[in-house]
């Protein structure tokens, strides 16, 4: 959004106005359903995890107030700026609103992140009369896995939004509407698709080889590897069998496991084997969520490398099973997330402290089973009827497409298009600006 304000305001351009108010609108909702569903963290820290907050609370809650502070107050105050002052700001001012919207969402990232890393590699605290109290902020801040938690998860939303963007783009070329700025969407797209998706990919690596050093147990999780040892296989399927500690049914590729482990076909990775059973993540779980988003991830690789070389053919716009292919993608980056983040939770298990609290430790002592059930349900109800409302209107809006405005913007004086200065732009009628129905048969939403 912020890339498109720039342009919009530099060219004075009413394709990247249009395509900027497309999804600064879609934005706007989605940033609405996060803030509800953030709001259910505060309540359970409170309710369900209340040893955990006596125990580690000067530690983190100072982490937590930053977020709110930093982050989230310069987000909303600025995209009010972003959604309602397009008309009432210079084109500068509404680029910069979008740009410190931009740094809000990732400096909310940032302090979030720095928690749950804390969590995963804990650092910087020393423990006075059964309480965590930090000695060194920035060791807390910047714990060992901060770092690497950080740029990959940040690159993955990134990764994520850029699919939406294609695979909206898709879709209306598919059914040849906005074809002059979903053309432009898809390009936009792909390229920056071409940079991330490679360096997400270089990121989980240097990811994977942190949690090595620092959660040697959940790699063995994720591999389902039970024995130590040195040149160890690359479990590409298997059924874990935790009771007696052994995988059925499995497909291995020799010695590619502590290649990309260790970068080193001799290297050796510690099996789950080396903890007792209590102390072992469930082996499952991580196991098949580890491969779903490393096979997700693959398969964006594989669609934008096809991209890019249809691209360079020419043939980018012109090839329909591509472009039916990609408007299929929106969801993967969805999953792809959700995978990796049941991979880092589940495979921290027992603990929530990484060493030093086990979860069931830091429960709250009279929390009934029923309680939590209780409120589960009433969580899961009040999202189902939010998110689902809102997926219903985000699918409405983007059937919408980027509607051209009612009238176009003064930019620095005059008020300029694609098509010129409003004054010289021909009148044509109304109806040969209405975009043709979809090639399917099915009327376009107006």
């Amino acid at each position: 959004m912020a890339t498109l304000e720039f342009l919009w305001w530099r060219t004075g351009s009413e394709r990247w106005r249009r395509i900027s108010a497309f999804w600064t609108r879609i934005f706007a909702v989605s940033f609405g359903m996060g803030v509800v569903s953030g709001i259910v963290m505060p309540f359970q820290f409170g309710t369900n995890w209340s040893r955990y907050v006596d125990t580690a609370l000067q530690v983190v809650g100072g982490l937590m107030a930053y977020e709110v502070v930093t982050a989230f107050f310069l987000e909303a105050a600025f995209l009010g700026v972003l959604l309602f002052g397009r008309d009432r700001v210079p084109p500068w001012a509404h680029f910069m609103s979008a740009v410190m919207v931009a740094l809000g969402t990732l400096m909310s990232s940032f302090w979030i992140l720095s928690v749950n890393s804390w969590m995963h590699t804990p650092a910087g605290f020393e423990i006075v009369d059964g309480r965590w109290i930090p000695t060194d902020m920035m060791q807390v801040v910047f714990n060992p896995s901060f770092p690497f938690r950080l740029a990959h998860t940040v690159s993955a939303f990134l990764v994520t939004t850029g699919f939406v963007v294609l695979a909206v783009s898709a879709r209306f070329l598919l059914q040849r509407r906005f074809e002059a700025d979903a053309s432009t969407m898809l390009r936009m797209a792909l390229a920056f698709l071409g940079v991330m998706v490679p360096t997400q990919i270089l990121l989980g690596d240097l990811h994977g080889l942190n949690t090595l050093e620092h959660q040697p147990a959940k790699v063995a999780a994720m591999e389902g590897l039970w024995e130590t040892g040195r040149g160890v296989s690359a479990s590409l399927f298997a059924i874990p069998d935790p009771a007696n500690e052994r995988n059925r049914f499995e497909i291995a590729i020799p010695k590619l496991g502590s290649l990309y482990l260790t970068h080193d076909w001799n290297g050796e990775v510690k099996g789950l084997k080396e903890w007792a059973p209590e102390d072992r993540p469930p082996v499952a779980i991580v196991y098949a969520s580890f491969r779903v988003m490393v096979g997700i991830g693959l398969a964006m690789l594989a669609v934008v490398a096809s991209g890019l070389w249809l691209w360079w053919r020419r043939r980018l716009l012109a090839t329909r099973a591509w472009l039916r292919v990609a408007s299929w993608t929106l969801p993967l980056g969805f999953v792809a997330v959700i995978a990796g983040w049941i991979t880092t939770e589940v495979g921290r298990q027992p603990w929530v402290v990484y060493g030093h609290l086990r979860t069931a430790d830091a429960v709250t002592p009279s929390l009934a089973t029923a309680d939590v059930a209780l409120s589960l349900a009433a969580y899961v109800t009040a999202y189902l009827v939010i998110f689902g409302g809102g997926l219903v209107l985000l699918r409405r809006m983007v059937r919408a497409g980027p509607v051209p405005p009612k009238q176009a913007m003064p930019v620095h004086g005059h008020v300029k298009g694609d098509a010129g200065t409003l004054d010289e732009r021909p009148k044509r009628p109304l109806s040969a600006a209405v975009d043709p129905p979809p090639d399917d048969g099915a009327a376009a939403p107006r």
